[in-house]
């Protein structure tokens, strides 16, 4: 009995043994097998120190030389360790960067708006220089003001106690004058996708600016400040040089100078402490982007939008 063409063709298409669709899919599988690997290597890259992390701060051993990818004993000790260290006030260390981080942020954020929105929408002679003045003033290292500003929080501190050397409000100040520039040109510039019609049209009944400002303006750049605000929090919940220029009583330093100052006692001996510590600070991070990540992706989709 013999088999046509035909008959062959109406049985590959019933059994699903194409012979074309099989080299269509091993070409497609042999051309993007290295894009996966990659995306596999970098994945594995970028989860290796979180692994080790975790894994350290679970290990009772608590050294360094103990540590990896897999904890010998499980357990709290170091948790334990970090708790009851009367040289190391980690509770301290954490309350004073949240404190320093959220006022810090707020501030940043109503600082900034409110001068975005002076140069969006008011016109006034100087408004072009001073834009170009902030845009220029970001090309200059910020490290070549730590010594200025040292010696004036220094001598600021023999009038105001508050506002000197080793105080939260201080840091705090010096934070917010540092902070302003590249925020103003961001806001500014989602300011200006806000039609100004809206704000004519509440100018028309009655509203002032200041009212404008508050109750229209700021409503509809949510997105943008939750950007801000997420860059502008977790920047400072990590930096350390000022902090640690500042702030030299223990009591009064933040987590990441004090975890610095810990690890660098005894590498070593401390390790289990450090990352238990390292773990712990890495929480309020996670948190403010989870809580903001709404408005993130908000922000993305609106601006390719405008």
């Amino acid at each position: 009995m013999s088999t046509t063409p035909t008959d062959l063709t109406a049985l590959e298409a019933a059994t699903g043994d194409d012979p074309g669709q099989r080299a269509a899919t091993g070409n497609r599988w042999g051309g993007v097998w290295w894009r996966h690997a990659l995306a596999l290597l970098a994945l594995a890259f970028a989860l290796f120190p979180i692994l080790f992390i975790v894994s350290s701060a679970f290990n009772n051993a608590g050294t360094l030389s103990t540590s990896g990818l897999m904890p010998t004993v499980i357990g709290l000790d170091n948790f334990h360790d970090l708790f009851n260290d009367p040289a190391r006030p980690y509770w301290n260390w954490y309350r004073n960067s949240v404190v320093i981080c959220v006022v810090a942020t707020l501030c940043t954020l109503f600082l900034g708006a409110s001068a975005a929105y002076a140069f969006s929408r008011l016109r006034w002679q100087g408004r072009r220089a001073g834009l170009l003045f902030i845009l220029l003033m970001q090309m200059f290292p910020a490290v070549l003001a730590f010594g200025a500003l040292y010696i004036t929080f220094a001598n600021i501190g023999q009038v105001l106690p508050a506002l000197g050397l080793n105080t939260l409000l201080g840091l705090i100040l010096v934070y917010l004058g540092g902070a302003m520039g590249s925020n103003i040109w961001l806001l500014k510039g989602y300011f200006d996708t806000v039609p100004k019609e809206l704000d004519e049209a509440a100018y028309i009944d009655g509203a002032s600016h200041a009212r404008i400002f508050f109750t229209v303006t700021l409503r509809l750049v949510t997105p943008i400040l939750a950007t801000v605000a997420m860059l502008a929090f977790v920047g400072l919940w990590g930096e350390f040089l000022l902090a640690s220029i500042f702030l030299t009583d223990v009591d009064q330093q933040t987590l990441a100078v004090g975890l610095w100052q810990t690890r660098n006692a005894d590498q070593n001996a401390y390790f289990g402490q450090f990352v238990a510590g390292a773990v712990l600070a890495s929480i309020p991070v996670v948190l403010v982007y989870l809580g903001l990540q709404r408005q993130l992706i908000g922000g993305l989709t609106q601006g390719s939008v405008k």
